[in-house]
């Protein structure tokens, strides 16, 4: 009877490893915490973001809505360690530009501490209290014209990740 229960042990042993195997594998999925380093490109290579840029990796929680929702489904079933290089359309990114947040601004209605120019970027407020970005596109005497969209809305995002942590 000895024989029968090194069997059954190095049956359970051999089970029970390959199922924590499979679980290790199964990769980050919804809810877990992920810290990953990453680099963003734009279609003719220019690099727009990076976690090196910011002298620490990106954490952020699976399906949690902190990323923009490409980049979470590409990290969703990655493992640790595991690189990947992938490109999100813009409608999984910061979507396409919206030409309601295209705003006419008398330029009274401007700081004036400096003469405004097409490029420059303003940081305005909202009602609500947060701040947003808005880049000028055009200057007359009169007004200016003020695009609030998203700086990279229209754009392809391309990026370069590497998993370097999964908390479950």
């Amino acid at each position: 009877m000895r024989w029968y229960k090194v069997i059954v042990l190095t049956v359970l042993v051999s089970v029970f490893g390959m199922a924590i195997q499979n679980l290790e594998a199964a990769g980050a999925k919804k809810g877990d915490k992920v810290t990953l380093e990453y680099t963003g490109m734009l279609d003719d290579g220019t690099v727009f973001d990076a976690s090196s840029k910011h002298d620490k990796p990106l954490q952020f929680e699976v399906g949690g809505g902190r990323v923009i929702p490409g980049f979470d489904k590409a990290v969703t079933g990655m493992n640790l360690g595991e690189e990947k290089k992938f490109t999100i359309a813009p409608a999984e990114a910061y979507g396409e530009p919206n030409p309601k947040l295209i705003k006419k601004v008398s330029r009274k209605e401007i700081p004036q501490d400096r003469e405004p120019e097409v490029g420059m970027s303003l940081v305005m407020g909202t009602p609500q209290g947060r701040q947003m970005q808005a880049l000028i596109t055009e200057v007359t005497p009169e007004y200016i014209i003020l695009d609030l969209n998203h700086p990279l809305a229209g754009k392809a995002l391309t990026f370069q990740i590497k998993v370097i942590k999964i908390s479950h």
